[in-house]
């Protein structure tokens, strides 16, 4: 049994961590904090909660000293020195921010105007997309938790990219998130009177999270990837659905496609390729760790489109770095992740 904390555990992000955390058999919830509601019990803030989890908030100190792995749940620019309190305490430490996600400083300064620090720790930290990077992930102590975007996109693309069977060049991403993807603090976007009913793109070929996607597709291309990411707000709590848009190499054929897919995620726990005709819905992924994909082949345009999709807060956040965990202490990856999905 290890002890695992949160710091940022009053955002959506933070507070999905305790959902899991509390039912994962080889892990005590020892600790939570959030500078917004320091002093109170996590369960006045999410009655949901009341009588499971009725832990207090403390600061992110407690946190670091009472347990043995330390999620943080924060944005930019906060983690790192969390990462080095824990990397001196010889602590693990999971990131579900974007501070230790980016291998280039300089691309980290451009679309997040803050610096990196403690440049050993960065040179530490391993991106943890579980289904593609697990070996390197079960050898740090430091992990940077991907995005939700990134997370849809590089594992709809993985096994095209990494069999060849799509340029890299070129790609084109269309993505529609729920509004939990933004946090828990509202905007005039997310306020309901603007969102309800309501369909738009927003940062179009400006958002974050392209370095990100790109950075991941090059690793699996094994050549620079470039794309055009164009994300959406949907007026639905959680869920996302990437579609992604990839040119075929010439003579590719769908059954090499369908063939490549099915064998690299064959023995994988939480994605599920789905069988041809049955589309994939963020319905039934929701409260999942699960990421569902379909393939279709444009013959007309010699086009891959795979649609993708994910529970933003669970495989595109917390379910995803407690898979993280899992490997860093030598688990069943698929404890405390053992979710259905909605059924209807």
């Amino acid at each position: 049994m290890i002890k695992a904390g949160i710091i940022g555990a009053t955002g959506y992000a933070g507070v999905e961590l305790v959902r899991i955390l509390m039912r994962h058999p080889q892990v005590e919830l020892a600790a939570v904090s959030s500078v917004s509601f320091e002093g109170q019990p996590i369960s006045q803030i999410y009655p949901s909660l009341r009588e499971i989890c009725d832990m207090p908030c403390t600061d992110a100190n407690a946190v670091v000293e009472a347990c043995d792995v330390i999620f943080a749940a924060l944005p930019h620019g906060l983690s790192q020195d969390t990462a080095k309190a824990c990397a001196d305490a010889g602590k693990k430490f999971i990131d579900l921010g974007a501070d230790f996600r980016l291998d280039d400083p300089a691309a980290y300064e451009s679309w997040y105007q803050s610096d990196y620090r403690y440049d050993d720790l960065h040179k530490q930290a391993v991106y943890g997309l579980c289904e593609m990077f697990r070996e390197d992930i079960r050898k740090t102590s430091i992990i940077g938790n991907p995005g939700c975007y990134p997370t849809s996109v590089a594992l709809g693309l993985a096994p095209a990219l990494k069999n060849k069977l799509v340029s890299p060049v070129g790609i084109v991403v269309d993505s529609k998130s729920g509004t939990t993807g933004a946090g828990r603090k509202p905007t005039q976007t997310t306020h309901f009177p603007d969102c309800a009913d309501a369909f738009s793109a927003y940062k179009v070929a400006s958002h974050r999270h392209t370095p990100e996607i790109e950075q991941t597709l090059s690793k699996l291309a094994g050549e620079a990837a470039t794309i055009t990411f164009v994300p959406h707000l949907l007026p639905v709590n959680r869920g996302i659905l990437s579609t992604i848009y990839a040119r075929l190499e010439d003579g590719v054929t769908e059954e090499q496609i369908r063939t490549a897919y099915e064998e690299a995620y064959r023995n994988e726990r939480f994605v599920r390729v789905m069988p041809k005709g049955q589309a994939v819905n963020i319905r039934h992924v929701q409260c999942s760790n699960y990421c569902d994909i379909q393939l279709y082949i444009d013959e007309h345009t010699r086009l891959l489109i795979v649609t993708s999709v994910i529970d933003n807060m669970v495989k595109g956040a917390a379910g995803q770095a407690v898979q993280n965990m899992n490997l860093l202490f030598g688990f069943d990856e698929a404890a405390g992740l053992d979710m259905i999905p909605i059924a209807f």
